[in-house]
């Protein structure tokens, strides 16, 4: 697997047709997310925050391929505070990684001892103020709806201040599967209540003058989440909202159904315009998530922080081993972020379908490949020689990196 370098330093962003839907900067740490931003990249280390070593490690890792936004879990006030020492030793050891605190269970004495240490508070608005499920129950008066939000607001609001005079951020991060008891009477286990529950916190943080919000809308079916974060978007336009948004699917598995699940998800919102971060979330160790997501930013065009590579899938007209081909082409340039580069089995598919390619490899007769730079064929070269004048070609314009060079 080919491992990204930090795209804050490396990455480019390049011309798209995804016109992304306009919401406000919001600071991280030294990133910020927002329509006027790229698209951010975040994960979630596995270690138990008391474990100080070991999470430092994990979120090193993370952010040297290309994280750039680390979550930890914080159970407990004892996990609160080691999120201090973590912190600190990133910043003499490493560097001031953008760290994230996750807070669920009446969560008030945990988020207000961590909000010392991170740079933005994640909270789920189902379980921050729980209410204990009571199976007799019927319903919810509007006395008893009302009470609970007043108790949402006094608890809400030490937390809020806290950050407000820190300006720091928080993510009102929904759960499909941890609504709220009165959610679900209200609005049933719906899209609708996922957004309710998370209009009920922007407008108490709004109220408060506290706008340094990222909303997130997670499910683990794919149409649940689409359903949710688009009906989110429109009512945040309808009451002129312009927060970001956090996209997930959440509890998405491992493997390759994992993959396709967040990609199906994710994808589909960012090429609507909807979404200003991401996380893909896998069973499987943190780092393999990075990939994923840079994948899905620079199949989009949002992102490009490797090359990109077109190739047609091979047919009877194919002059060369397409596939043995494409593995050497990118063994030999796969660290020249920036380029495209087109392998092409025949002069069919040559020319035309690599048109946007930088450079193109191209059958041209048995035994016999055509380089391109753009849609203008340069020289023919035998087989045998195709890669080592691919490269050659690239170092005469000047686009050539020795790969010991890359830092």
């Amino acid at each position: 697997m080919q491992t990204l370098s930090n795209p804050s330093t490396t990455a480019t962003e390049f011309d798209t047709v995804i016109h992304r839907r306009p919401t406000r900067s919001v600071r991280v740490g030294d990133i910020w997310i927002g329509s006027r931003h790229p698209v951010v990249v975040q994960s979630m280390i596995n270690e138990d925050t008391l474990d100080i070593d070991g999470s430092v490690a994990a979120i090193r890792r993370l952010h040297e391929i290309g994280c750039e936004i680390v979550r930890v879990t914080v159970p407990s006030l004892g996990h609160a505070k080691a999120v201090g020492d973590i912190k600190k030793k990133l910043q003499d050891t490493y560097r001031d990684v953008p760290l994230v605190a996750d807070v669920h269970h009446n969560g008030m004495k945990i988020a207000l001892e961590v909000a010392k240490h991170v740079d933005k508070v994640r909270i789920n608005p189902g379980l921050y103020v729980f209410e204990k499920p009571d199976p007799n129950r019927q319903g919810y008066t509007p006395e008893e709806f009302e009470r609970i939000g007043k108790q949402i607001r006094d608890t809400l609001e030490p937390l809020v201040a806290s950050l407000r005079e820190q300006d720091k951020a928080m993510r009102i991060g929904v759960n499909h599967g941890s609504l709220a008891e009165r959610m679900l009477f209200t609005y049933g286990d719906t899209p609708e209540g996922m957004v309710e529950s998370a209009l009920e916190f922007l407008r108490l943080c709004e109220e408060m003058d506290f706008r340094n919000l990222v909303i997130s809308m997670k499910a683990s079916r794919a149409p649940v989440m689409l359903a949710a974060y688009r009906l989110m978007a429109k009512r945040m336009d309808d009451l002129g909202m312009d927060y970001p948004l956090h996209l997930g699917v959440t509890e998405a598995g491992d493997g390759d159904y994992g993959r396709i699940k967040s990609t199906v998800g994710i994808g589909t919102l960012l090429a609507e315009g909807i979404g200003d971060t991401i996380r893909v979330s896998l069973t499987e160790a943190p780092e393999k998530e990075i990939p994923v997501c840079y994948s899905i930013l620079q199949a989009l065009g949002l992102r490009k922080t490797m090359v990109e590579y077109v190739a047609c899938p091979s047919c009877g007209r194919t002059l060369f081993n397409l596939e043995e081909v494409l593995h050497k082409v990118r063994a030999a340039t796969s660290h020249l972020v920036g380029l495209d580069i087109a392998v092409m089995g025949c002069i069919v598919n040559g020319p035309g379908e690599m048109a946007d390619a930088d450079y193109g490899y191209v059958g041209k007769t048995p035994g016999t490949i055509a380089l391109y730079r753009g849609r203008e064929e340069i020289k023919r070269v035998p087989e045998e020689q195709g890669v080592e004048e691919l490269i050659n070609l690239i170092k005469a314009d000047g686009r050539w990196v020795e790969p010991e060079a890359i830092g």
